[in-house]
């Protein structure tokens, strides 16, 4: 979730989300914003991970959660702001509870909390998954490069956690590490096929504990 491809892919991954991905693991998707505007955000998140966001339209947004185009314009100014808002709610959601988590004092508890609250992130939302890792390109500036900071932030909470279980390993060698574990946590809306939930969270962490302390 710290690092996008870049431009966009037709299709996506099918949505396996269980009700709108902007509601889930960690409650309301940002403070103040209405139900209504998480919904949309939801609805538009699984959109853009099966379509693309160049295949969907603004009206297919609106479709989904029962408005016409003009009446989603009351809630957003077009496509690109709702995509914004979310890749927005996504990182700022990450560096909060990394933030919370880095902060246990004990270093490898604090390596499990952030590994159960990635992991969880990412089975509970693959759509949103899909689409921050695809579709950032097309986020204007400077919203782009807000997000592009909150994900750098996140990296380093993950870093300074690991600089306290393996003091001795160059900063560099960690950081390259963390986005490794990352791509191998994002992976869920792909590799999440197999298994249930629980057995696939299991798997994810021991894998990306081992790779992380190897």
């Amino acid at each position: 979730m710290t690092h996008s491809a870049g431009g966009t892919t037709p299709q996506g991954p099918p949505a396996k989300t269980a009700g709108h991905p902007s509601l889930r693991s960690g409650g309301p998707a940002t403070a103040g914003v209405s139900p209504r505007r998480a919904e949309i955000l939801g609805a538009a998140a699984e959109l853009f991970a099966r379509r693309g966001f160049h295949g969907a339209s603004i009206g297919d947004v609106g479709r989904a959660v029962g408005l016409t185009g003009p009446a989603l314009y009351r809630h957003f100014r077009g496509k690109e702001d709702v995509l914004a808002e979310m890749l927005l709610d996504i990182s700022r959601r990450l560096h909060a509870e990394g933030l919370v988590r880095a902060a246990e004092p004990e270093a490898g508890r604090a390596l499990d909390g952030l590994l159960e609250w990635h992991i969880a992130f990412s089975l509970d939302n693959p759509a949103l998954i899909t689409v921050h890792e695809r579709e950032l390109d097309n986020v204007p500036e400077p919203q782009r490069h807000e997000i592009r900071r909150l994900q750098r932030a996140y990296v380093e909470e993950w870093v300074a956690v690991l600089r306290r279980l393996q003091p001795g390993v160059p900063e560099e060698r960690l950081r390259a590490a963390v986005h490794a574990c990352f791509g191998l946590l994002n992976s869920t809306p792909y590799s999440a096929t197999g298994l249930d939930r629980e057995a696939m969270a299991s798997l994810l962490k021991v894998m990306a504990r081992a790779a992380l302390t190897a």
